[in-house]
C-alpha cells in the first residue's frame, strides 16, 4: 500500500450521504473515491492549463468585437 496523508475535510452532508452510498454500493472506500475524484480534477486543470498555453498567440477579442463577428455572421 502507497503512503498517505491524513486529512480532515468538512462536506455538504447531502454529498458525505451520496458519497458513503457510493462507496458501499461499489465496495470501496471513501478515501479512494476522493483520491479518484481530485486526481481526475487535477487531470482536467493542467488539460485546460496546456490549451490555455496552446491558445496563448491567438488574438484577443473583446466582448463588443465578438457581439459584432456574431450579427455579421447572423448569429445574432
Amino acid at each position: 500500500m502507497s503512503e498517505t496523508t491524513r486529512a480532515t475535510i468538512y462536506l455538504d452532508p447531502d454529498l458525505h450521504r451520496a458519497l458513503r452510498l457510493k462507496a458501499a454500493s461499489t465496495h470501496r472506500p471513501i478515501s479512494e473515491l476522493v483520491n479518484e475524484l481530485v486526481r481526475q480534477s487535477l487531470v482536467e486543470d493542467a488539460a485546460d492549463l496546456a490549451a490555455f498555453e496552446d491558445r496563448v498567440a491567438e488574438p484577443a477579442l473583446t466582448y463588443e468585437q465578438l457581439l459584432k463577428d456574431l450579427k455579421a455572421h447572423g448569429k445574432l
